[in-house]
């Protein structure tokens, strides 16, 4: 059997199956506790992060990475309902046939080549019977 050699095993990742039991590697977000004799997990809060707003946050030098005067965002997917002989348009959620309708806007070559092969069996169907 080969084995990577030294330096690449350094290289290599290792996982939980790689050790013995009790290894856990976590996902580097530090701990905020500790787990309690009887299995229960206990907060210290010490160790719970805490962000410091600053003072006077009109007037701070440094801006967030999304500007606080933008719109919302309209979505394209809507309804029309009728309420109260009133028209309303209400956003709707992407369904399946806006997913179809994008992929056929994308694709457009396969969608004729498709309709096509459709219209020859369609027609050779109609020439057999």
């Amino acid at each position: 059997m080969v084995k990577p050699s030294p330096t690449m095993m350094a290289r290599l990742r290792l996982t939980t199956k790689q050790v013995n039991g009790g290894y856990y590697k976590g996902n580097r977000t530090g701990s905020m506790g500790y787990f309690a004799k009887n299995g229960s997990y206990v907060i210290d809060w010490k160790k719970v992060r805490t962000y410091v707003v600053p003072e006077n946050l009109n007037e701070f030098k440094l801006t967030p990475f999304v500007t606080k005067r933008m719109a919302p965002t309209r979505s394209k997917y809507t309804n029309d309902l009728e309420k109260n002989s009133k028209i309303i348009t209400v956003e709707r959620a992407f369904g399946g046939k806006d997913y179809l309708d994008m992929w056929a806007s994308d694709n457009g070559q396969e969608v004729l080549e498709r309709e096509r092969l459709e219209e020859e069996s369609a027609s050779s169907g109609a020439t057999r019977q």
